[in-house]
């Protein structure tokens, strides 16, 4: 069943557990991305850069004339004022003058060079024309630090822009070329600080006995370890969904308060072969960092199947190297070390044997769907936070609702709510139940206009349903019969138990077949034809008729064989000779044409039971289980004591 704490959120992509309870860790220490020597190498690519552009940052703007020029602009008057240092002249000119040599622009500040051997009284030619002789520089240069920061400027844009990038790409691909070391996962703290217990869970009270063992080892290793007793290294949680093999697994966690580290297989499968082993490595690194404590691997039939047979499906050697991973990892663990593996997986029978051997998997625990009792205990702790109304009855609930697991009974609580909320009442009902079930089971009613012909065919298609499964001894109760559109159905016809049956007999599935084929008989009967309503109807049989011959040993011309797989994904399977194959075809054909006989022949029988029941239909459009009985004058079966 869905768990009622929220589950906690990966840290990050490439760390693909979830971890609970877990202690702080160190930061880790940063490490140069790329390392030292791409650093260097980056740095003398910057300076080489560098050095070419500090020659347009260290060019000043004041333009070197000539000194005839100089002399010119002297001898006009047009000199402000220079500064002499040597022969080098800076000066500044009165108004501005377009360059020499044809160059674009004007300047009004310039540098020239004295030469050494000319005598053209420049002193006298200066005080004459009144021309301010300084004692600072004209042109002011840049100091040696503003030198050094223009020049270092590039430098380090360029090497803080290369950081951010290899950043970048070290998180996204994790690590350099998405095969290094990650981090490890930071602790994620549940809303409220509340675990998940034994006390979220019910339906399956033997299961939560077997796992009490692990729980105990946790608190109390040493006990163990004082009579030489080991626990096993791993336990497979196997059932169909929803039975609430991932809440049983955190349920061990919360109860044991160790730290519990979760991962769905998938997730560690990735396109680069050698990616999935690294991560397995990592997260068994660090449960035992913080042991005692428990890992959990969902879905573990995604990695974990028998290997041998990848050549002829297009084998995976990623996934291989990730279970050749997990398979260390879990044989190099002892009793001491205080780690569990848990997992969970809907198939078992693929498993490889090397995952399932003692010292690995050695303890297998069913997760079954949970009887009456399990599911109204399920119900009353997924209704624990919904307001119910007085006239709420759980348990009837419960008894009409047999194979349901903890999610399909988390989800009836739900759809009870959300259709309480659009009916604006306060609290929750018993009618709020019945209708949510409908539509779990039966589908959301469509607003379908039939024509009279075809809905009449409708009514008698559900009514022949339903007659039959009234007439057979031991067949389940009829709760509902409506002709009103509902999913892909144009009617339905809802029959459960009143109490919950773990086996089944010949003449049950017998019956089930009859009650089956009992629309299409009864427009056969009816209206002599054959329509394509019955097509669901015929799946069911098929299925039904192929266990009972094929895997039940059901058939005395088949014999006490299993020739049909129940996993095979065909009727041909490769576990029987095709002459034995043609003999199941055979005897399957012959039980469905005995049953479908022996429908046409009841409800010719009782065919006024028929139209009544017919008539009823057409007048309510939908008739639950005494006005069903009534309508065709038969008395309803008793109900099973509880």
């Amino acid at each position: 069943m869905p768990s009622p704490t929220p589950v906690p959120p990966r840290e990050r992509a490439d760390t693909p557990w979830r971890s609970e309870g877990a202690p702080p860790t160190p930061p880790p220490r940063r490490k140069m991305p790329g390392g030292w020597r791409g650093l260097v190498l980056a740095a003398l690519i910057v300076f080489l850069l560098a050095n070419v552009a500090l020659s347009f940052f260290n060019r000043g703007d004041e333009p070197t004339v000539s000194y005839t020029e100089f002399s010119k602009q002297v001898a006009d008057g047009n000199v402000s004022k220079i500064y002499s240092k040597g022969d080098a002249i800076q000066g500044e000119l009165k108004n501005k003058q377009p360059l020499p040599d044809g160059g674009k622009g004007d300047y009004t500040k310039f540098v020239t060079q004295r030469p050494a051997f000319a005598d053209d009284d420049l002193w006298a030619n200066l005080s004459k024309h009144h021309v301010v002789v300084t004692a600072s520089p004209v042109v002011v240069q840049r100091s040696f630090l503003a030198n050094l920061l223009i020049s270092l400027a590039p430098m380090l844009l360029l090497v803080l822009l290369w950081v951010f990038i290899a950043r970048r790409m070290g998180s996204a691909m994790g690590g350099v070329g998405g095969l290094g070391r990650k981090q490890p996962p930071k602790p994620v703290e549940l809303e409220g600080g509340r675990r998940t217990t034994f006390a979220d869970v019910a339906g399956i009270d033997e299961v939560k006995g077997e796992l009490n063992d692990v729980v105990d080892f946790l608190k109390n290793p040493e006990q163990y370890r004082a009579l030489g007793a080991r626990m096993p290294g791993g336990v497979l949680l196997a059932g169909p969904p929803g039975t609430g093999k991932t809440l049983l697994a955190r349920a061990v966690a919360g109860e044991a308060g160790v730290p519990f580290f979760s991962a769905s297989a998938s997730e560690f499968i990735e396109m680069i072969v050698g990616v999935g082993a690294s991560r397995v490595r990592e997260l068994f690194s660090e449960a035992r960092k913080v042991a005692p404590s428990i890992v959990f691997i969902d879905e573990i039939d995604t990695i974990g199947r028998a290997r041998g047979g990848g050549a002829a499906m297009g084998g995976h050697d990623e996934r291989e190297q990730t279970l050749n991973q997990i398979l260390t990892e879990m044989d190099g663990f002892s009793g001491s070390e205080g780690v569990v593996v848990l997992a969970a997986t809907n198939r078992p029978d693929v498993l490889d044997p090397a995952l399932t051997r003692p010292g690995r998997f050695d303890r297998t625990v069913s997760v079954a769907p949970p009887d009456r009792a399990g599911r109204e205990a399920i119900l009353r702790i997924h209704t624990r936070d919904i307001p119910l109304a007085a006239d709420v009855d759980l348990d009837q609930v419960a008894r009409i609702t047999p194979g349901m697991t903890g999610a399909d009974l988390a989800n009836l609580a739900n759809e009870a709510a959300l259709l309480a909320v659009k009916r604006r009442q306060g609290q929750v009902t018993q009618a709020d139940f019945m209708d949510a079930l409908e539509k779990v089971q039966l589908g959301a009613a469509r607003s379908l206009v039939m024509p009279e012909e075809e809905r009449r065919r409708t009514a008698y298609h559900e009514s022949g349903h339903a007659l039959l499964g009234m007439l057979q001894p031991g067949a389940d109760p009829v709760r509902k019969i409506t002709i009103v559109p509902r999913g892909r159905a144009l009617g339905v016809t809802l029959s459960t138990p009143d109490a919950d049956r773990y086996s089944y007999t010949e003449d049950y599935l017998r019956g089930r077949i009859i009650g089956a084929l009992g629309g299409m008989a009864a427009e056969h009967v009816v209206f002599e034809v054959i329509t394509t309503g019955a097509e669901n109807d015929l799946e069911q049989v098929t299925n039904l008729a192929r266990g009972m011959v094929g895997r039940w040993g059901m058939s005395e011309r088949v014999g006490r064989l299993t020739p049909i797989p129940a996993d095979a994904q065909s009727p041909y399977g490769l576990l029987a000779a095709p002459a034995t194959l043609d003999v199941v075809d055979h005897e399957m054909r012959r039980i469905v044409d005995e049953c479908y006989e022996e429908a046409c022949r009841l409800l010719r029988e009782h065919r006024p039971k028929l139209d009544a029941l017919t008539e009823a239909l057409l007048a309510n459009e939908t008739l639950d289980e005494p006005a069903a009985y009534e309508a065709a004058g038969i008395p309803r079966p008793p109900k099973d004591a509880k």
